[in-house]
């Protein structure tokens, strides 16, 4: 399975890097403002399903919605802050809030309506059950005046049948 990267995830991290720097040196939070974060996700693909897991702690599954269209999956939510703000004094905020997307591109013939999803203890898993292979099919050939056709084997393929579709 080949499932496009998110290049935003890369320059997140690289944002996290700088972010961080500015906290040693400023000992605050730079950026918290902003309200973007990308969180973790694992894909790992087994023999019928693709898993996919997302650390999403402290939310549910009201926070959270999840799409499917044109092989592309939607996962995005917004996370609240729920740090306290005082007054006088200095804080220092190094959990991630606000909202977030992830968006990754399935193989064809993925059945939407078989793709599951369960939040607990903060951790998103989706399952993406694989496509079953295109098997071989048989076509009967039979001639205007003969009755007993003579079976044929066509390899059947997406491109084909598309082709065949539009001709």
């Amino acid at each position: 399975m080949r499932i496009a990267t998110d290049p935003s995830r890369e320059l997140a991290m690289l944002q996290r890097d700088v972010t961080s720097m500015f906290d040693q040196f400023f000992g605050g939070r730079a950026g918290a403002a902003s309200g973007r974060w990308v969180p973790p996700l694992d894909i790992v693909e087994l023999d019928d399903h693709f898993a996919l897991s997302l650390d999403l702690p402290g939310m549910t599954d009201d926070d959270v919605t999840i799409e499917l269209e044109d092989r592309v999956l939607r996962i995005a939510g917004e996370r609240a802050d729920t740090s306290e703000s005082s007054g006088d004094g200095m804080r220092r905020i190094e959990r991630s809030f606000g909202s977030f997307e992830r968006t990754l591109t399935l193989p064809r013939g993925i059945d939407p309506d078989a793709v599951t999803a369960t939040i607990d203890h903060g951790v998103l898993e989706v399952t993406i059950p694989k496509p079953e292979e295109r098997k071989p099919r048989r076509i009967s050939v039979g001639s205007a005046g003969r009755e007993d056709a003579a079976p044929l084997e066509v390899e059947g393929s997406e491109v084909a049948d598309r082709e065949l579709a539009h001709a």
